[in-house]
């Protein structure tokens, strides 16, 4: 129950506060009778709260991207490893890979040859057709979820706490927020089984993932460019980033940490904090005290939500290092 009411809650939030943010850039193209160009969030960020506001735009796009793009390599490698190591642990094959490296770090460093070619296309127009191809897989997979889950339910009802607690809410709320996809995939991986379905369901999931990752890895490429490189295509900065997203995804010890850590510290803050806060700042003047309340209200929540998660999330990961 608490999942599902911590999904609904990120559901009416987030389109309601990016909403303000539309509002936002229109107000702000008015006032300037169409001379700046406010085609991005940062650009946003700067008009209201200058460098300062741009600066913090920037990093918490790159690293709420480059985060995604690390959960991806970090699903494709478990998601192989679990399907072709997991089987014969004994196998000469195994025996050679964990002398060296584990199954998981083969898989991702496997995929990082072919990720510095993809990441270095400068124009992404090619890739863009896969974003359908994923989106019809994890539909297709949610749809083969939803249906074996029913007839589980039916034949054997498992005992269900509502709630786990305040430390388990606050835990959930920054992987709500950072991944609906997310959330999505580890369901799939967890409840499919063994079968055919689930090798082709699994392995779709991973190829549409990893055609993803330069797509999710384009903002990223557009802020480090413009602020080390003039805004000109640069090859280096790229394949440094992929390198980068690469050595932390191996150093990861566990996905949920992970995307509730960086979903309370990071996505808390573009998705309710900035969005009404740059709303506040520009509207104050005309706003009635009832949509003073409302931007007032969506920041605290996103405060509150943004250090108890990490706060908790932290404690996870510390906790199973120890």
């Amino acid at each position: 129950m608490s999942s599902l009411l911590l999904l609904v809650l990120v559901f009416l939030v987030c389109p309601y506060a990016f909403k303000r943010t539309v509002n936002t850039r229109r107000k702000l193209q008015y006032f300037s009778g169409g001379l700046s160009k406010i085609n991005s969030f940062g650009d946003v960020g700067f008009t209201v709260c200058g460098s300062i506001g741009r600066f913090v735009v920037d990093v918490m796009v790159v690293l709420s991207q480059a985060g995604f793009c690390v959960g991806y390599l970090i699903f494709i490698a478990n998601t192989l490893a679990n399907l072709f190591n997991s089987s014969s642990p004994d196998s000469l094959g195994s025996q050679i890979l964990a002398l060296s490296m584990s199954a998981k770090s083969w898989y991702i460093w496997g995929c990082f040859p072919v990720q510095l070619g993809l990441n270095s296309i400068a124009t992404l127009t090619h890739l863009a057709p896969l974003s359908i191809f994923a989106d019809v897989v994890d539909l297709a997979a949610m749809g083969v979820v939803i249906v074996k889950d029913v007839f589980i339910m039916m034949e054997n009802r498992p005992e269900v706490r509502a709630f786990g607690g305040l430390s388990v809410i606050f835990y959930g709320m920054g992987v709500a927020v950072y991944a609906f996809e997310g959330i999505g995939m580890d369901i799939i991986t967890a409840n499919l089984g063994p079968g055919l379905i689930s090798l082709l369901v699994q392995l779709g999931l991973c190829i549409n993932l990893f055609f993803t990752f330069p797509l999710m890895m384009n903002p990223v490429y557009e802020i480090v460019e413009r602020r080390f490189w003039g805004g000109r295509y640069c090859l280096w900065l790229r394949w440094v980033s992929v390198l980068v997203v690469t050595v932390v995804a191996l150093m990861v010890p566990n996905f949920a940490d992970f995307l509730s850590l960086v979903g309370s510290s990071v996505c808390c803050g573009l998705g309710f904090v900035l969005p009404a806060l740059f709303h506040l700042l520009v509207f104050r003047e005309e706003m009635s005290w009832k949509g003073w309340s409302i931007d007032a209200g969506i920041v605290a929540l996103g405060l509150v939500l943004a250090v108890s998660g990490t706060w908790y999330a932290l404690m996870e990961i510390f906790a199973v290092r120890v």
